[in-house]
């Protein structure tokens, strides 16, 4: 969203324009490198972590394919070149429309045009107590902890001698059949039958269940039919 401020001041060629933008994900990064190297703008780069995080890949980190440094730059290093370009560390409170500034923990940044690209978060629909159980994927932390929540469950399985509760240590839901939930599921799959299966043995990795839960007639539903068919069936081969 774009908020442009008004007409307070005359506007020439000479004037600076202070540019605020709220977030380092993928729209505000790639809006920041747009105005990068323009004398006649002043760019405020906002975001409460220090880092631009790739979550097209947080899954790998969560099954423990990637490191948390593989998929995380330094926002200050993608900007280190650009002089009109000042990163900023800090958790924005809100926007005031008619001061026009935007309020942090460690200021308020005037501003002529704001661009809020602060990304989204994932929903539990009114059930937040789920959160404890079912963590989303989102963000670093919430990868780590799902990794640490997987690894966990089979070194416990390693040393349960009850099949009924190994069995319950072994199987993993995946709520959401969307892209996250259909590459984590996959990954999972992949995980327990080519990576861990010569780690372990008093349990065989292969025999875990992973269920797959969609609320929808198919998984994947932005994508066309016969592309989700064919994920479906990649899915049920790797024991999904």
């Amino acid at each position: 969203m774009v908020s442009r401020a008004g007409s307070g001041r005359a506007e020439t060629s000479e004037t600076l324009k202070r540019v605020v933008i709220v977030g380092g994900g993928f729209g505000g990064i790639n809006c920041a490198r747009e105005l990068a190297g323009r004398r006649d703008i002043q760019v405020s780069l906002i975001d409460r972590r220090n880092y631009h995080l790739f979550q097209p890949l947080l899954y790998q980190v969560a099954m423990a394919g990637l490191s948390p440094a593989d998929i995380a730059s330094p926002i200050r290093s993608l900007f280190s070149g650009s002089r009109n370009v000042r990163v900023v560390q800090a958790e924005v409170s809100g926007v005031d429309l008619e001061r026009r500034q935007v309020k942090t923990a460690v200021g308020a940044f005037d501003y002529d045009y704001a661009v809020l690209a602060s990304g989204a978060q994932h929903a539990y629909f009114g059930n937040e107590q789920w959160e404890d159980h079912a963590p989303g994927l989102k963000s670093l932390e919430q990868a780590t902890e799902i990794r640490r929540r997987v690894l966990t469950a089979f070194e416990r399985a390693e040393c349960e001698s009850d099949p009924m509760q190994r069995r319950a240590l072994l199987t993993f839901a995946v709520i959401g059949g969307g892209p996250t939930g259909v590459e984590l599921a996959g990954a999972i799959g992949e995980m327990t039958r080519f990576t861990l299966a010569r780690d372990f043995h008093n349990i065989d990795p292969k025999l875990t269940r992973i269920v797959l839960i969609e609320a929808g007639p198919r998984i994947l539903p932005s994508f066309e039919p016969e592309l989700a068919s064919r994920a479906a069936r990649e899915l049920e081969q790797l024991g999904v």
